[in-house]
C-alpha cells in the first residue's frame, strides 16, 4: 500500500471513530440508583463489599451508572432490605436472603441451608446447578431478582456466656442466630432470636440473650463480642457458607440498558472474589487476636451436632411436603451435595487433611 493510501485509510478510520464515540456516549445514559445494605459501616468486608461493587459498576460504565450505597438503618433497618427493594423504596439492596425465611423458608437456600454446602459447593450449585434460577422464581413473587455476591466462607458457632457440654445446655438458651437455623434451635429446646448485626452486642451485654453468632473472627472482633462472652464455639453448622446477594427491583432491572445489566452482573461476580478472598485472608490473624484477648475456643459436642442434624432433616422433610419452592430447591441441593461430597472426599479432604497434619511438624 502506498503511503498516501495508508494515510487516507487511516483518516477514514479516525473519522469513523470520531463519529462512533458520541454515539456510544449517547447509548450510555446517566443513571443513579440507591443500594440499601443489611450491614453497618463498621463491617468493612460486608459493607466494604458494597462499596467495592458500586465502584466497579462506575468504572465499567465510565461513571455514567452511579449507585450510592447506604448502611443498615440509613434508609431502612438491616432486616427490611428485601421489602425496600420490592416496594421500590430503593432500586437494589445487598443482603442475606435467609433473613426473609419468615416470608418463605425457601429463602434460606440463598444464603445457607443448615448442614448444607460449603462456599465452593454453594456458588457452584447457584451458578451451574440451577440454584439461582430457582431462587429467582421465588423472588418474582416479590417483584425482585438476585445475583450472588460475596460469601463469608464457613462461619463460627458463636459466642456463649456459658460452656456447652451437652444438649441440656441448649435447653432454654436464648440464642441470636441468623435465618432459618432458628427453627432447628427451637426444635431442640433453645430460644432463637434474629437480631441485626449492630444490635447484637448490647443484647449480649445486658443478658437479653445468652449467646450470639455473627460471622467469624474478623467481624466478631470488630463487634466486640469477646468482651461480653468468652466461649467461642465452632463450627457454625447452620452456615457452611454465608452467601450474600444483590437484590434488584425487577421493574428497575428491566428498564436498564443491557450493558448496564451486564455491568451489575460483572461487578457482582467481582465482588464475590473480593469479599470471599478478604475473609479468608483476615480471619486467621483475627482468631489469634481473639484468643489472646481471652476467647476460649471450643468445638460443639458431637451430641449437639448430631441432634441438630437429625432435627434439621426432619424439618426439611416436613417442609418439602407443604412448600413447593422448598421441595424443589432441597431436592436439587441434596442431589448435588451427595455427588460433590463424594468428589471432595477424594481430592479436597485428603489434601487438606495431609497439609493440616504437616503444619504441626514444622
Amino acid at each position: 500500500m502506498k503511503r498516501r493510501d495508508f494515510l487516507k485509510a487511516g483518516g477514514v478510520g479516525l473519522a469513523a471513530s470520531a463519529v462512533a464515540a458520541p454515539a456510544i456516549a449517547q447509548s450510555m445514559p446517566e443513571v443513579k440508583w440507591r443500594l440499601a445494605a443489611s450491614w453497618p459501616k463498621s463491617l468493612d468486608t460486608l459493607y466494604g463489599g458494597c462499596e467495592y461493587f458500586v465502584k466497579r459498576v462506575a468504572e465499567v460504565t465510565d461513571n455514567r451508572f452511579q449507585i450510592q450505597p447506604f448502611a443498615a438503618g440509613e434508609i431502612v433497618p438491616g432486616l427490611q432490605v428485601l421489602d425496600a427493594v420490592s416496594n421500590g423504596t430503593v432500586e437494589m439492596g445487598n443482603t442475606a436472603l435467609y433473613y426473609y425465611w419468615g416470608k418463605n423458608p425457601a429463602f434460606t437456600f440463598g444464603t445457607a441451608l443448615p448442614f448444607g454446602l460449603n462456599t465452593r459447593q454453594h456458588i457452584s450449585w447457584l451458578l451451574f446447578g440451577g440454584g439461582s434460577d430457582m431462587l429467582n422464581d421465588l423472588l418474582k413473587e416479590y417483584k425482585c431478582m438476585a445475583i450472588p455476591t460475596g460469601s463469608t466462607g464457613a462461619q463460627m458457632g458463636g459466642w456463649f456466656r456459658k460452656e456447652i457440654k451437652s444438649m441440656e445446655d441448649i435447653k432454654g438458651l436464648k440464642f441470636r442466630v441468623g435465618g432459618f437455623a432458628g427453627t432447628i434451635i427451637a426444635k431442640v429446646g433453645g430460644v432463637a432470636q434474629q437480631i441485626a448485626g449492630g444490635d447484637i452486642y448490647p443484647a449480649l451485654e445486658k443478658g437479653t440473650i445468652d449467646a450470639a453468632e455473627w460471622v467469624g473472627p474478623y467481624d466478631d472482633e470488630k463487634l466486640g463480642f469477646v468482651k461480653v462472652a468468652k466461649y467461642y464455639y465452632y463450627p457454625g453448622w447452620w452456615e457452611g457458607t454465608g452467601q450474600g446477594h444483590n437484590v434488584i427491583n425487577l421493574e428497575k432491572w428491566n428498564a436498564l440498558p443491557k450493558h448496564y445489566q451486564a455491568a451489575i452482573e460483572i461487578a457482582s461476580h467481582d465482588t464475590f472474589t473480593w469479599v470471599t478472598g478478604k475473609y479468608d485472608y483476615v480471619n486467621p490473624p483475627a482468631l489469634k487476636r481473639l484468643i489472646a484477648a481471652g476467647a476460649i475456643l471450643r468445638p460443639f459436642p458431637q451430641e449437639v451436632l448430631e441432634t441438630c442434624y437429625t432435627a434439621a432433616s426432619e424439618i426439611y422433610a416436613d417442609l418439602s411436603k407443604s412448600n413447593p419452592h422448598f421441595s424443589k430447591l432441597y431436592s436439587s441441593l441434596s442431589a448435588y451435595r451427595s455427588e460433590s461430597l463424594a468428589w471432595m472426599q477424594v481430592a479436597e479432604l485428603s489434601f487438606d487433611s495431609f497439609m493440616m497434619r504437616m503444619r504441626t511438624r514444622t
